[in-house]
């Protein structure tokens, strides 16, 4: 899959995945940070962003540290499933 197809369903999958109904894919900004003063997400939510990498493209992480490095934004989320997805 081509990189900006799979931000493209990266963020409807991030909106479903997370219930954020007021938001569209066009809202979210590939580099826009997921966490803090970008979409404001908290720690709950990256349970639930490594639930959907591992449910939906087979990456398993199991170290905070790895995590905190793959879900800082859409781009970085994207590259990391290029690299490591199945």
């Amino acid at each position: 899959m081509e990189i900006t197809e799979l931000k493209e369903k990266l963020k409807s999958q991030i909106i479903l995945f997370l219930n954020l109904t007021d938001l569209t894919p066009a809202d979210i900004k590939d580099d826009e940070p997921l966490f803090g003063d970008g979409l404001g997400l908290d720690s709950i939510d990256s349970l639930e962003l490594i639930v959907l990498l591992k449910r939906e493209y087979g990456i398993t992480i199991q170290d905070p540290k790895e995590g905190r490095k793959v879900l800082v934004d859409v781009n970085t989320m994207a590259e990391y499933i290029q690299q490591h997805g199945k």
